[in-house]
């Protein structure tokens, strides 16, 4: 996932009031215990502080009230019916393609669009591609879902 899918997943784990480990938080994160410090840095440097807890037992803390958007929910709470779409698009970000999709509108229309997508992201509890639209001239939002076809470029 991207640095800041990862800050705020684990402002969201420390939200909870419970004290992880550097190594608790690397696993979760799927990330080192090194990228850990980093994020907590990039948290703190943004106003929320963490606790550290020293010594054998220790760990972080959030010992103030965040909240974070629920469309950065967890990982783990998003469906995602197909697989292929998403693997095919995290390549194409990875090297800077663009892609030809099938996508359905919410009518039931079926429209070819030639995309160069950005990121993935969270669209109201569902996997989307934030990506530049060629037909339209202009960033757009797609959900994986309606994407019925997809050919990297």
């Amino acid at each position: 996932m991207s640095k800041i899918s990862n800050v705020l997943n684990m402002i969201e784990y420390l939200s909870t009031g419970r004290k992880y480990s550097i190594r608790e938080l690397s696993s979760l994160l799927e990330v080192t215990p090194r990228m850990v410090r980093v994020y907590k840095d990039e948290i703190e440097k943004a106003g929320i502080y963490i606790d550290t807890i020293k010594g054998p037992y220790g760990g972080y803390v959030l010992n103030q009230d965040v909240s974070i958007p629920r469309r950065f929910g967890l990982r783990k709470e998003i469906r995602l019916e197909d697989s292929n779409v998403y693997n095919k698009l995290s390549k194409a970000i990875n090297d800077k393609k663009k892609c030809l999709i099938k996508y359905e509108s919410k009518d039931g229309n079926v429209l070819k669009r030639k995309i160069v997508p950005y990121e993935l992201i969270v669209l109201r509890n569902e996997w989307g591609v934030a990506a530049y639209c060629e037909l339209r001239c202009e960033i757009r939002h797609f959900y994986l879902n309606r994407i019925k076809f997809i050919e990297i470029l």
